[in-house]
């Protein structure tokens, strides 16, 4: 095989295995909402407050997409909107308290998931998965969006 197979190889393998492990922890502990709901609302619960576009970029999702989605968070007391400070034309929306206890019991179960999944690796497997968080930090880093 040579270099490139190779390479495209271990990319495929990575790609799979990642994205498996993704759907696989996402199944965990979702309390009835979809991931885009979930994803929305535990960027507001871990990034603060942020306008709608903002969100919108960031979720990498159409503005009337992520509208919705906020909308039925909003209707379900997980997030509010309130004015932004800094404009009074333009709003924000925030998790609520609930909103962020629903967040803390998803993250809760699907450390608790992937915990167990990684109690199965071998003392090498898991040392090798710790030699490699950098590296995965680097590939996840969102330019500008920090």
């Amino acid at each position: 095989m040579s270099t490139t197979a190779a390479t495209v190889d271990e990319t495929t393998r990575l790609y799979l295995a990642v994205g498996r492990l993704s759907r696989i922890l996402r199944r965990s502990g979702s309390p009835g909402l979809g991931q885009g709901s979930i994803s929305a609302l535990a960027t507001l619960t871990y990034k603060g407050p942020m306008r709608l576009g903002d969100l919108a970029a960031r979720e990498g999702v159409a503005p009337p997409t992520l509208s919705r989605i906020i909308a039925a968070l909003v209707e379900s007391g997980f997030v509010m909107r309130e004015a932004d400070p800094q404009d009074g034309r333009a709003s924000l929306v925030r998790a609520t308290p609930e909103g962020e206890r629903i967040m803390a019991g998803v993250r809760s179960e699907r450390l608790h998931e992937l915990h167990n999944r990684l109690e199965r690796l071998t003392d090498e497997q898991r040392t090798a998965l710790t030699a490699a968080l950098p590296a995965l930090e680097e590939l996840v880093a969102e330019d500008g969006l920090g």
